[in-house]
């Protein structure tokens, strides 16, 4: 099996299990019981928040558990325009954003609030020019996605939270989770008040995130009951999970120092080798974009087709999002792009992780060439 869907979830890595499992059978008490059993628990919970926020470089109370990615997009985008809806009711996103960003802000449509969608170049990325011109007297959030998972494109976020600057009341939160281990972002630097990441796409267990929220920055919660997370997030902390988490992250950005040019070269190759390929046209920009995703069409083919070939030769692919992947509609972000609808239909995305090799993207080249003649001949008939 080769496996190229690693930007919709990774495999965990067997230390992370076992920190997983260790946790699980020794230390399943509930961090907020008084009895030493839940003190122990908490103690661990305390030392994975010290080294996720080592790992961020961020203080420690800047560090928040949720359950992923999708819980930390709702948390900042409606906690914040919640708390701040009597300053202002306008909140400035993009047409790359992931699902539980974009459905997040429709959902806010119905509370009064006004959503502007800013839609990037034909490379797939946004400028904070653009972003500026919206912003008034009543935006209260930009929310920017840091690396789009479906293209690869990188967002200029250290240029955006600069110009920012000049509007300190708007807060800036960032989608994190396609970039973090991949490409680094220094959030003190970038001005960045919120940042989503999810364990699970660096090699930790589903159902385990963070959100970074800037000291001294208010947002109301979503979830109410036990008061932890600071009050800002209740609910028992899955601490097995978490501690799994920083392992995975630790983990990750060792691979990052050790092997990010090698994903790179690999990722290079793969795009190279595509573009030599009659009727593919490969969508991820040469620039500017991410270590471990290439996004491309093929003409002729439906997305899906080509994806449940490739499966029967053994490599894994996906269409847009996992989130996204079963439904008809074409990619959003290839659309505001401005690729035309048939294109992005035929659209398909691989996407790497450190553990993925040159001899693997040369067998998965090789088998994209063979399967466009295949299917092509089968069409003719």
């Amino acid at each position: 099996m080769i496996y190229l869907d690693n930007s919709a979830t990774t495999k965990p890595y067997k230390e992370v299990l076992d920190s997983f499992i260790k946790v699980s059978s020794d230390y399943f008490g509930n961090p907020s019981s008084l009895h030493e059993f839940g003190g122990k628990a908490e103690r661990l919970l305390m030392q994975a928040r010290e080294q996720i926020a080592h790992l961020l470089n961020v203080k420690n109370s800047e560090v928040y558990f949720t359950s992923g990615g999708t819980e930390s997009n709702n948390l900042a985008i409606k906690g914040t325009a919640l708390m701040h809806r009597k300053r202002g009711s306008h909140i400035i996103i993009t047409g790359l954003e992931h699902a539980s960003v974009r459905e997040t802000a429709e959902q806010l449509k119905d509370l009064g609030f006004r959503i502007t969608v800013i839609e990037p170049d034909k490379k797939g990325i946004v400028h904070a020019e653009d972003i500026e011109k919206e912003i008034t007297q009543e935006t209260v959030l930009v929310s920017v996605m840091h690396v789009n998972n479906e293209i690869g494109s990188i967002q200029p976020i250290n240029e955006i939270g600069e110009m920012l600057k000049k509007h300190e009341r708007v807060i800036f939160h960032v989608d994190h989770v396609q970039g973090i281990g991949k490409v680094p972002l220094d959030l003190y630097q970038a001005r960045v008040d919120l940042c989503t990441i999810s364990a699970h796409k660096f090699h930790g267990l589903k159902g385990n995130g963070v959100l970074f929220i800037r000291d001294g920055l208010r947002i109301s919660p979503i979830l109410s009951g036990g008061n932890q997370e600071w009050r800002v997030r209740s609910g028992t902390e899955n601490v097995a999970g978490i501690v799994a988490m920083a392992k995975a992250l630790r983990l990750t950005m060792d691979n990052m120092e050790k092997h990010l040019n090698r994903l790179t070269s690999i990722k290079t190759y793969i795009m190279k080798e595509l573009g030599r390929i009659e009727g593919i046209t490969v969508h991820t920009p040469e620039k500017k974009s991410a270590p471990h995703i290439v996004n491309f069409s093929i003409k002729g083919f439906k997305a899906e087709v080509f994806v449940h070939a490739l499966e029967e030769r053994g490599i894994f692919i996906s269409t847009t999002s996992a989130c996204s992947s079963k439904k008809s509609a074409p990619s959003s972000t290839l659309m505001a792009m401005g690729i035309p609808e048939k294109d992005a239909k035929s659209a398909v995305r691989v996407s790497l992780s450190y553990g993925n090799t040159k001899e693997e993207a040369e067998i998965f080249t090789r088998a994209v060439k063979e399967t466009v003649i295949r299917l092509r001949e089968v069409m003719k008939l």
